[in-house]
């Protein structure tokens, strides 16, 4: 069974920076994409980024480009999301997402096991 387990998130002023990470477990993810997506309240689940775990080609969403930087760590079956440049726009539950058939998906029902979520707050 793979769980997704996310940390990192918290509160920080406009501008400002946080890495969260995702560790993985259960499976081999060679095979697999994985992703970021965000929910901010009475809104639905939107893609941030994904990467391909074995040949680790990155996608971003429009919105987060040249600020996110989506990575992944072998080793340590870890997925991580280094957020700079913070909006309070970027404010809401951070979601990781894994994808067994390994295509590059922006749509959440495209993923196949999700983690619990930690919550990212930006202040202006």
């Amino acid at each position: 069974q793979v769980q997704l387990v996310e940390s990192g998130g918290g509160l920080v002023q406009a501008g400002g920076s946080l890495r969260l990470s995702c560790a993985a477990s259960g499976r081999t993810f060679s095979s697999y994409t994985m992703g970021w997506f965000r929910q901010a309240p009475g809104k639905e689940r939107n893609f941030v980024a994904a990467i391909t775990w074995s040949g680790g080609n990155t996608y971003y969403a429009d919105s987060v480009k040249g600020r996110f930087t989506i990575s992944r760590d072998k080793a340590k079956n870890t997925l991580y999301l280094q957020m700079n440049s913070l909006k309070p726009e970027d404010t809401a539950v951070y979601y990781c997402a894994a994808n067994a058939g390994g295509r590059v998906g922006v749509r959440a029902v495209s993923y196949d096991y999700w983690g619990q979520g930690t919550q990212v707050t930006v202040s202006s």
